[in-house]
């Protein structure tokens, strides 16, 4: 078993910053990759950006590049979210993510999912 927890949500204006953190917990895992994504209503669910854990490569959605800034923690199991010149737009929970191996039930690649932060940015 793999937890989640996401810290750093809260109400900013536009063109502020915030930065997102999420921490991993649980017995032996070892996770392949760890990112964001959010959910505005009325919207799909959204990639927003990912991090490979072994190598540190990066992934971001278009609507983000330039803006967000994705990094971890290896020692603490730890990824973090810097999201700089927030946008209306950008309001959404943002929903940490990982996918793990769980070496102790031998369960491979399997996804988890924090509960949320909320992310809201005004006018």
């Amino acid at each position: 078993q793999v937890q989640l927890v996401e810290s750093g949500g809260g109400l900013v204006q536009t063109g502020g910053s915030l930065r997102l953190s999420c921490v991993a917990s649980g017995r032996t895992f070892s996770m392949y990759n760890m990112g964001w994504f959010r959910l505005a209503p009325g919207k799909e669910r959204e990639f927003v950006a990912a991090i490979n854990w072994s190598v540190g490569s990066t992934y971001y959605a278009e609507s983000v590049k330039g803006r967000f800034t994705i990094s971890r923690d290896n020692a603490k199991n730890t990824v973090y979210l810097q999201m700089n010149s927030l946008r209306p737009e950008d309001t959404a929970v943002y929903y940490c993510h990982t996918n793990a191996d769980d070496h102790a039930l031998g369960q491979m690649a399997y996804d988890y999912w924090g509960q949320g932060t909320q992310v809201t940015v005004s006018s």
